[in-house]
């Protein structure tokens, strides 16, 4: 895996947009001061990758990964695995409640030739390629296909984290032992010999199962299964003779059910004559009917006399003249009566009217001479006031006047000054102002009321006017209308006459009424009496249809009596000719009913000859369903006998594939669970890991220094001192890192040969303490990176804030933080 670009944003001391070029980069350092977020880029590549920070404790709290008070973090890593490039992308927030949660995850396969300088640093989840996975479950399987190592040997091979570079150099035989363990993945054969032993469990827990399902199948024998063809043979052979048998059965029965049918049919037809009986009443019917015509006829003439009764009284009537006209003239000789009388009254009315008219407008007159006075007192009572004023200011003036001196005024010498009148003139004149404002209002209010009761004492008048011409004009109108009156003796003895008429006809309407009334009933009558009549017929019909089949003679119409009478007797001899052949129906019918017995008790005798109980059915495919049930129950019994020795056979199969499963992995089980086989895993596993990092460290150290371990614990051979052996506690700082270098160089070969994917080790990350090294030891660290890079087979990147050892990388990435947030510049090639 060899990373080409990292954006970040809110992940962190990275609180802004951030973008890291990994490009050309193939030796690199992260270069600044303690606390500036160096190892930051790193955390952000594990993150994108797996979505946890070695720092963070091994936990997955990606809580961790906001930036102080942001909500929201993303990362974004570019990165190239066999060949191949790939996009990683990771998203979280917070949400209102404080919860950190993956709001996003996805692993992308870029399209071949993608330049990566064209993403931009906004980290959206825009489609770059092939989704290889869009969730992060999904990410965690697709991750491991790409890089081809798992979280814990990514953090062993790829990227080194701090502190942890010289531990396994430096461990204990047992914790050395531990981390090859857990590195290495070894536990894994723990977890076979785990899944071995369930599974011989199992096995022998399905072997009881299965042994005891066999136990329940002991019936199922061959020689179970042969009776149980013989008996389905037996069957379908009982069917096939009931099949052959039950034809003749129906033929029998056919016969015997079509002599029956003869039978029942003359029966019917003896029951058909014998119900051919006179119905009581059949000769009163007719004469009813008769009587009511007759009575019919006689309300018909009754009402034609009465109706030529009330049209005579109706032209008398006519004649004696019209009631509403001489009653509307008769009230016109009340009301001129009445008109008359009322003259004098209206006239005497509109006399009084004018009386009183005219002394209310004289009234209003003196009432407006009055307020006239009134005015003009009040006007004087002004002017009075108004000479009161002069006269209290020309008094008010004499204060000032002094004898022997010009007067202020009119600047005349003063010669003698006058007295001081008492009171004031002003005071008098209001006083008698007020008493004629007083004066004169009431005066106005008594012109105001009488003037008002004139103009309606006037208005009054005018009515009564009104009235008094429009009663001589109905006078006059009235009297015209009586020019021509008769006089009212005349009109009242006219009206007498036209009201006996009125009510003479009354009475002949009511007669022609009582005529009509007895008419319908007599209508009524006659319509009972003939429906009487057609139902007596409808029923003499229906008798006679029951038997028309059997030919009846033919009915006069005319007399219902006589046609009861003539068919009666004909039903009563033909039923005598039928009672013969009724007996001779039957007594064939009975010969037939023991054909038929005899021919079922055959078809029977086939099923109790087979052992089986008789039908109990009368049916003919009663029988033939009784055998075809036999034999499918027959072929049941078969079937499922056939079925639970196949059952038999496969428990028998399986039991024998249970017993080999059981045995092996009861022997794995026990093979697996003895210690040396681990132990032999992790011997060979040593060795190889020193042999790789021996031959590693001679290329790093000019084929000086070889490395070698004996009972579990690591010795270096110096081949510049004779090849001795020295402890690798004894080694100096730079020799220390070498070591440690040769051994993680090597470790991540191991891993990377025994994943179980294609993994690609293309880049390797130090984030190491490289400030306690002294000058020395800094420059054979400096130089065993250098010949480490020049190999060219990886990426290799330095973490560090040593300026001596970041001057000798050609690429630096120096990290800066101000108040806000860290920030990234690259220097260098």
């Amino acid at each position: 895996m060899r990373p080409l670009r990292l954006d970040m944003a809110g992940f962190t001391v990275f609180r802004d947009e951030t973008t890291v070029d990994f490009t050309d980069a193939d030796y690199f350092a992260l270069v600044g001061p303690t606390g500036s977020g160096k190892s930051t880029v790193l955390d952000a590549i594990c993150f994108a990758l797996y979505g946890t920070v070695p720092r963070w404790g091994g936990t997955r709290g990606i809580g961790n990964a906001l930036a102080p008070s942001a909500t929201e973090a993303r990362v974004r890593l570019v990165f190239e695995s066999a060949g191949a490039r790939y996009v990683a992308t990771r998203v979280v927030r917070r949400d209102g409640r404080g919860n950190v949660k993956t709001a996003g995850a996805g692993l992308q396969l870029m399209p071949p030739g993608f330049d990566v300088t064209r993403l931009d640093t906004g980290m959206s989840l825009e489609d770059l390629g092939d989704v290889l996975a869009g969730t992060p479950a999904e990410m965690d399987e697709a991750v491991v296909s790409a890089v081809g190592l798992p979280y814990e040997q990514f953090t062993s091979c790829v990227v080194l984290p701090q502190g942890q570079f010289a531990d396994f150099l430096h461990a204990k035989p047992a914790t050395r032992q531990q981390i090859l363990v857990n590195l290495l993945g070894l536990h894994v054969y723990e977890e076979v010999q785990t899944r071995a032993s369930a599974r011989a469990s199992k096995a022998e827990n399905q072997l009881q199962i299965v042994d005891q399902n066999l136990d329940a199948l002991a019936d199922a024998s061959d020689e179970a299964v042969e009776q149980a063809a013989d008996r389905l043979a037996a069957m379908r052979e009982l069917t096939a003779a009931v099949e052959q048998a039950v034809p003749r059965l129906r033929e029998v029965r056919d016969k015997e059910t079509e002599l029956a049918a003869a039978r029942d049919a003359i029966a019917q037809e003896l029951a058909a004559l014998s119900g051919v009986r006179t119905p009581s009443g059949s000769a009163q019917v007719a004469q009813a009917a008769a009587a009511a015509r007759t009575g019919a006829e006689a309300a018909s003439a009754a009402v034609r006399s009465a109706e030529e009764r009330e049209e005579k009284v109706r032209g008398e009537l006519a004649a004696a003249g019209d009631a509403g006209s001489l009653g509307l003239m008769l009230d016109r000789h009340i009301e001129f009566d009445r008109l008359t009388g009322q003259a004098e009254w209206f006239q005497g009315e509109v006399s009084v009217a004018e009386v009183e008219y005219k002394d209310a407008v004289s009234a209003a007159e003196l009432a407006q001479h009055a307020h006239l006075g009134a005015e003009q007192l009040l006007e004087q009572a002004r002017l009075d006031y108004s000479e009161a004023q002069t006269v209290d200011r020309a008094i008010a003036l004499r204060a000032h006047l002094t004898a022997g001196h010009d007067c202020p005024v009119c600047a005349q010498p003063v010669t003698t000054v006058p007295a001081m009148p008492e009171g004031s003139a002003v005071q008098a004149a209001e006083r008698q102002g007020k008493a004629a404002r007083a004066a004169a209002d009431v005066a106005a209010k008594a012109w105001k009321q009488r003037d008002a009761v004139a103009r309606e004492l006037e208005r009054g008048l005018d009515r009564k006017r009104a009235q008094f011409e429009h009663h001589k004009s109905r006078l006059a109108e009235v009297k015209a209308a009586l020019a021509d009156s008769p006089g009212q003796d005349a009109l009242k003895a006219q009206l007498a006459e036209l009201t006996r008429l009125q009510r003479k006809l009354d009475d002949a309407g009511a007669e022609v009424r009582t005529a009509r009334e007895a008419q319908r009933r007599a209508q009524r009558a006659v319509a009972v009496a003939e429906d009487q009549q057609r139902t007596a017929w409808r029923s003499f019909d229906t008798v006679r249809d029951a038997v028309a089949r059997f030919g009846p003679p033919p009915a006069d119409r005319d007399d219902l009596a006589g046609a009861w009478t003539a068919l009666v007797g004909w039903a009563q001899e033909s039923a005598r000719q039928r009672e013969t052949a009724r007996a001779e129906a039957a007594a064939a019918v009975e010969t037939a009913a023991g054909q038929t017995r005899q021919a079922r008790a055959e078809v029977l005798t086939l099923f109790t000859d087979a052992g089986l109980d008789a039908p109990s059915g009368n049916a003919d495919a009663d029988l033939i369903r009784a055998a075809a049930v036999a034999a499918e129950r027959a072929e049941g019994a078969w079937q499922r006998l056939h079925e639970r020795q196949q059952q038999a056979q496969a428990y028998a199969e399986q039991r024998a594939d249970l017993v080999r499963t059981h045995r092996v992995a009861k022997s794995l089980s026990g093979h697996l669970r003895a210690n040396n086989f681990e132990r032999w895993l992790l011997e060979e596993a040593l060795d190889l890991l020193v042999s790789g990092a021996s031959r590693i460290l001679r290329e790093l150290t000019g084929e000086q220094y070889e490395l070698m371990h004996d009972k579990g614990e690591f010795y270096v051979i110096d081949q510049h001192d004779a090849g001795l052996r020295r402890g690798v506690r004894t080694l100096s700082g730079g020799e220390t890192f070498q070591a440690s270098l040769a051994l993680a160089l090597a470790l991540s070969e191991q891993l990377a040969g025994m994943s179980t994917t294609a993994a690609s080790l293309e880049s390797i990350v130090l984030d190491e303490g490289f400030g306690t090294l002294d000058s020395g030891t800094l420059d054979v660290v400096a130089a065993t990176l250098e010949n480490l890079a020049a190999r060219g087979d990886r990426m290799v990147g330095v973490v560090t804030h040593v300026h001596a050892l970041a001057e000798r990388v050609p690429v630096r990435f120096e990290v800066h933080k101000d108040a806000r947030t860290a920030h990234v510049e690259r220097v260098g090639l």
